[in-house]
C-alpha cells in the first residue's frame, strides 16, 4: 500500500466531468440553463405562497417547503459543475466535500418527508373533508414541516461522521461530479461496515419508510374517491391528487435508478446520468409541473401580473405627465 493511502485526504478530485476543452463551454450552458430554470421555476411558487392570500393553506405551504428544497438541492450539486466548466480545477477539499455530501443527503431525506407530509395533507381533504381545517391546522402544518427539516439533517450525521473518519484510500478521485456516500465508498480501502449499515438504516427510515405511507395514504385516497357517486367529484378529487402523485413518482424513480439500479449493475457511468436527472431536472420538472397544470397557481400568477402591470403603467403614465409639465 502506498504511502499517501495511509495518510488522511486532505482533497479529493471530481472526475465526473468531461475534459474535453471542446465541451466545456456546452456543459456549462447545459447545466446553467437548467439551474436557472430551476431556481425561477421554484423561486415563481415561493413568492406567489408569500404573496397571494389565496394560495395561505397547508397543500402550499409544503410545496414552498418542496420548493426550498429543490434549489438548495441543484445548487449543492450542480455549482460544482459550473465552477469545474469554467475554472478547470477540479479539485474539492475533504471539509467542502463533506459538507456537499452531507447537505444533499439531508435535503434528499428531507423531501420524502415533505412529500409524505403532502399525501396526509391530500388524504385528509379528500377522506376527511369536513375535518379539513380542524385537522391540517397551522400548528400540525409546522410541526411536520420542522420535523422533516430536522429529522432529515440529524439521521445524516452518523453517515458523515463514519466516511470522515476514512483513513485509507486506493485513489483520491472520485468518479462523479460531486461528493456522494457510493462514489466515496468505492474509493476507499476502510472498513466499511458501520457505513454500509448507517446508509441501509438511514434508506430504510427516511426513504422507504415514507414511500410505503404514501403509497398506503393513496390506497384510502382512492378507495374514497371511487366511492363519489357523480363522475365530476371524482375527475375533481383526482385531479387535486395528480400533481403531487406526478412529483412522488418522478422523485423516487430518480432514487431507485440512482441507487438501487447503479449499485446492483455496479455502473458508476450510470449513476452519474441518474444522479443528475435527480438534480438537475426534478428539480427544474417540479415547478412545472405544478405551474402549468395547477389553476390555484396561474390564477395568482395572472392576478399578480396583472397587478404589477397596473403600477407600471400607472408610473409611466405619472413620469409622461411630469414631462408635459
Amino acid at each position: 500500500m502506498s504511502s499517501i493511502n495511509q495518510t488522511i485526504i486532505t482533497d479529493f478530485t471530481l472526475k465526473g466531468v468531461s475534459d474535453v476543452a471542446e465541451l466545456q463551454v456546452l456543459i456549462f450552458v447545459l447545466v446553467l440553463l437548467i439551474y436557472l430554470l430551476s431556481c425561477v421555476g421554484n423561486l415563481t411558487i415561493l413568492l406567489l405562497v408569500f404573496l397571494d392570500v389565496h394560495l395561505h393553506t397547508p397543500m402550499y405551504f409544503f410545496l414552498s417547503n418542496l420548493s426550498i428544497i429543490d434549489i438548495s438541492s441543484s445548487t449543492t450539486t450542480l455549482h460544482r459543475i459550473l465552477v469545474i466548466a469554467t475554472t478547470q480545477n477540479h479539485m474539492i477539499s475533504a471539509s467542502a466535500c463533506m459538507t456537499q455530501l452531507y447537505i444533499f443527503c439531508s435535503l434528499t431525506s428531507n423531501e420524502s418527508l415533505i412529500l409524505t407530509s403532502m399525501s396526509y395533507d391530500r388524504y385528509v381533504a379528500i377522506c376527511r373533508p369536513l375535518h379539513y381545517h380542524l385537522v391540517m391546522s397551522w400548528r400540525l402544518c409546522g410541526l411536520l414541516a420542522s420535523g422533516s427539516w430536522g429529522f432529515g439533517f440529524i439521521i445524516m450525521v452518523p453517515t458523515v461522521v463514519f466516511i470522515s473518519r476514512f483513513n485509507c484510500y486506493i485513489s483520491k478521485e472520485i468518479d462523479h461530479y460531486f461528493c456522494d456516500v457510493l462514489p466515496i465508498r468505492d474509493i476507499t480501502c476502510s472498513d466499511t461496515t458501520l457505513l454500509d449499515l448507517n446508509v441501509l438504516i438511514v434508506s430504510n427510515v427516511s426513504i422507504f419508510i415514507s414511500l410505503v405511507l404514501i403509497i398506503a395514504t393513496y390506497i384510502f385516497i382512492i378507495t374514497s374517491i371511487l366511492r363519489i357517486r357523480s363522475h365530476a367529484g371524482r375527475r375533481k378529487a383526482f385531479y387535486t391528487c395528480s400533481l403531487h402523485i406526478m412529483v412522488v413518482v418522478f422523485f423516487y424513480s430518480s432514487l431507485f435508478l440512482q441507487y438501487v439500479v447503479t449499485v446492483s449493475g455496479n455502473n458508476m457511468g450510470s449513476n452519474k446520468i441518474f444522479s443528475l436527472f435527480n438534480t438537475a431536472i426534478v428539480p427544474m420538472l417540479n415547478p412545472l409541473i405544478y405551474s402549468l397544470k395547477n389553476k390555484d397557481i396561474k390564477s395568482a400568477l395572472q392576478r399578480k401580473l396583472y397587478i404589477f402591470s397596473n403600477k407600471w403603467k400607472k408610473i409611466l403614465m405619472a413620469q409622461s405627465s411630469i414631462k408635459w409639465i
